[in-house]
């Protein structure tokens, strides 16, 4: 049989990196990402794997951001005992990752009982739980970069930079066929060029197939410096300190939390900012950072000393849910960082739903918000958004800043690209929306590569590969998801409809006039 390549996630949508590669002598997985965005897209992960998970040879993970490695722990609940395959670093975090993500799933199993207990409904199970997480740290195994390995008979494979968090890889692979290697690399997520703590990414040339991400295809960022960058952040924290409120900030727990405290202890040295105090409310955020800690003299870029990195007087790195609500306790003049990056989870929902009311607070994005998620929704100038089943009105200042995205943007994908050319057979576009992707693909197209050399697939495609570069389409998506549902799905819009009612009614001059505004919505549904 032909190597045959499955896109299980990360298709058409930027989360729940998932691929599994089938040849003779086995089948093994890149990547078991969670997906987020939508409730529709996020109500996948509940969903079987569509493989089975107990006849899976090894994982090659990436790199630890949750949606390449946040259903890893499902894996194993559902029969997998493989060894998983990484960097070091990328093990050092998921020891971290893993048990937090299963001590969310089994808190939001928990809340979610407690309503379909009042309503008289069965429980639900979590997703997954630490016991889990627990069997999926015993199975780790290191690799550095640059070093073949063989994970599995007729499969070698090795790790490259890719510039993004701390640990990550592109993940270049060899797969034999009727004695003839069949040579891919997975991009995983790429770093900018401009980036605290690594050097560029980069990998080797010359492959049959490419999988690449598209996250920013079609999209710039303006050119900056770190030194711009800093100035940038500067300028909004002053601004929203000068309002009189907090200013709150969704960051992912890995990387871009260490940055801006990195950021923030510069500006603080140097005199440029001057906060009261700045929290950093993330129990995995902690814990992530003592790792950044332990590898600081790896780092390039730095403006502090390994040793005064993440120590300044001025910081909290809080721990328990006491010290937690205890920031609900401060109106004003502080900085308060915590995870989720796009708000849909942990507990910057409740810093959230604590400042969107207050007038003089500020709410500032640091990076891409995938569309459908709370962070998104607030992005988008949204005047009420729901946090914990409330309806939440959101008064506070909205704000955005693009420079620290751990993504390389559209220039730097396609100087990626590039530098992997020739590629004989196809390069597929994944890890992206579909306009991003398409967009990626006419300037791929600029390189010199023909059209249908290059693929956007969409969810569970499978295509078999040949070595020399020939491929072809075997099957098309399962149907797991309704591409229509991802971005924007009917709870999206059914949360706009609800806010553009009660606007509506608000905004009637009489209640004969809202009554007859219901009786005509009811009139409307009767005739469906």
């Amino acid at each position: 049989m032909a190597v045959e390549l499955s896109f299980n996630g990360a298709a058409g949508t930027v989360t729940g990196s998932c691929y599994r590669i089938v040849h003779d002598r086995g089948n093994f997985l890149v990547d078991c990402g969670l997906f987020q965005g939508t409730k529709t897209e996020r109500e996948l992960n509940e969903k079987p794997f569509p493989f089975d998970p107990g006849a899976i040879d090894f994982v090659l993970l990436t790199h630890a951001h949750i949606d390449h490695v946040g259903l890893v722990p499902r894996l194993y609940a559902k029969g997998y005992r493989g060894p998983l395959h990484a960097t070091a670093a990328t093990n050092g975090l998921i020891e971290y990752l893993l048990a937090d993500g299963a001590s969310i799933q089994e808190s939001e199993a928990e809340r979610e009982n407690k309503k379909r207990r009042r309503r008289g409904e069965a429980p639900v199970p979590p997703l997954y739980t630490l016991a889990n997480a627990e069997e999926a740290l015993k199975h780790r195994s290191d690799h550095p970069y640059g070093e073949w390995i063989e994970p599995g008979p007729g499969v070698r494979a090795r790790f490259w930079n890719a510039g993004h968090i701390l640990g990550s890889a592109s993940i270049e692979i060899e797969v034999e066929d009727n004695g003839k290697p069949v040579r891919l690399l997975f991009s995983g997520d790429l770093g900018p060029d401009e980036k605290v703590f690594y050097l560029k990414p980069g990998a080797p040339s010359d492959f049959d197939y490419v999988i690449c991400e598209s996250t920013y295809g079609g999209r710039e960022r303006a050119d900056y410096t770190l030194e711009t960058r800093r100035a940038a952040l500067a300028e909004e924290i002053n601004a929203a300190l000068d309002r009189g409120g907090n200013l709150v900030i969704p960051a992912f727990a890995v990387e871009r939390s260490q940055e801006l405290l990195h950021d923030i202890g510069t500006l603080i040295e140097d005199g440029t900012i001057s906060p009261k105090r700045v929290f950093l409310d993330s129990p995995l955020a902690r814990r992530v950072t003592q790792v950044f800690a332990r590898y600081a003299h790896e780092f390039d870029d730095l403006e502090l000393s390994p040793e005064q990195l993440f120590n300044n007087p001025r910081f909290s790195i809080t721990e328990s849910v006491e010290e937690s609500k205890a920031i609900n306790m401060i109106a004003g003049g502080a900085i308060i960082i915590s995870a989720s990056g796009m708000a849909d989870a942990g507990r910057i929902k409740h810093h959230l739903r604590n400042n969107l009311i207050r007038h003089n607070a500020t709410v500032l994005f640091v990076g891409h918000q995938a569309r459908g998620s709370l962070g998104q929704v607030i992005q988008s100038g949204a005047r009420e958004v729901t946090i914990h089943g409330s309806q939440v009105p959101v008064r506070a200042k909205i704000r955005s800043i693009d420079n620290y995205s751990a993504h390389a943007d559209h220039s730097e994908l396609i100087a990626w690209i590039k530098g992997r050319l020739p590629i004989h057979g196809t390069l597929f576009l994944t890890h992206g929306e579909d306009e991003e992707r398409a967009a990626l693909r006419k300037a791929a197209m600029a390189l010199g590569l023909a059209g249908d050399q290059i693929i956007a697939p969409e969810l569970d495609d499978r295509v078999a590969l040949q070595a020399g570069g020939t491929s072809r389409i075997v099957a098309t998506g399962t149907g797991r998801i309704e591409t229509s549902q991802i971005g924007h799905d009917w709870h999206n819009g059914y949360a706009e409809l609800m806010i553009a009612l009660s606007d509506a009614l608000r905004a009637a001059q009489s209640d004969s006039e809202r009554e007859e505004m219901i009786e005509r919505l009811k009139a409307a549904l009767a005739a469906k």
